[in-house]
């Protein structure tokens, strides 16, 4: 059934605007009469479309439960940005997967180095994909996707979590194995680069409270590195 994102204040019926309605009537060509899912804020309401107009589709609420997509943890990825388009195919991966929240960092191996400015131009498209991304994997929530940080401010930010993680190449620190995470906990997860991190960086983290943790003896790309990651992090806290 399509699933679309919608804000909802209360009554019997919730009603679509553009492009959304747009894309109801005319890419999917419903119809008055034929069902809908509409969520808001992790719940998803099943509805019946009743009228619509060139701009507006009105839906009428048949039920509505709790979304069932939606992890018991919430995870934010720190992932430093890597070249390219490499960062939307995370973005798109890591939406699925469950992360609750994608913070781009600017680290010292960074190759792409993005200013504020011209960061800030590529935040709607980032947007856009995490909200396709959760339409499709049937999300409750669109995850934020937050303008760029510096390493030391990502740092800073990622400690506020229960469970602070950075996975770090070298051997050593904590393995996923040795970890527990339980439903309710908030998780920061820092990834870094195509170079990775450097020592004095890993370091900070470290003496801030993130804890260093490996995911094995293979070298991962930098696009690949997060999705094992959140994967295994679902996992541990049965969410997959």
């Amino acid at each position: 059934m399509p699933r679309f994102f919608v804000d909802y204040n209360g009554g019997n019926t919730i009603t679509v605007t553009n492009p959304d309605a747009h894309h109801i009537l005319h890419s999917l060509r419903m119809a008055v009469g034929e069902e809908i899912t509409l969520t808001c804020r992790g719940t998803d309401y099943y509805c019946k479309i009743e009228g619509a107009t060139s701009d507006e589709v009105v839906c009428r609420i048949l039920s509505q439960e709790e979304n069932k997509s939606e992890p018991t943890i919430s995870l934010t990825l720190y992932q430093a940005l890597p070249k390219g388009d490499k960062f939307e195919t995370i973005i798109q991966k890591a939406v699925e997967l469950g992360a609750t929240r994608i913070v781009p960092v600017l680290s010292r191996r960074c190759i792409s180095r993005p200013d504020e400015k011209s960061f800030a131009k590529k935040l709607d498209r980032y947007a856009k994909i995490s909200l396709e991304a959760a339409k499709q994997s049937g999300r409750g929530t669109t995850p934020e996707i937050c303008p760029v940080m510096s390493w030391n401010e990502a740092v800073k930010d990622a400690v506020k979590s229960d469970i602070a993680l950075i996975c770090y190449e070298n051997e050593g620190g904590k393995r996923f194995s040795e970890m527990t995470i339980t439903g309710g906990q908030s998780v920061s997860l820092m990834i870094g680069s195509e170079g990775g991190f450097d020592e004095e960086e890993v370091a900070f983290a470290e003496k801030s409270g993130v804890t260093p943790i490996w995911l094995g003896n293979r070298i991962l790309r930098c696009e690949t590195a997060p999705l094992a990651a959140i994967s295994i992090i679902m996992n541990i806290s049965g969410n997959m």
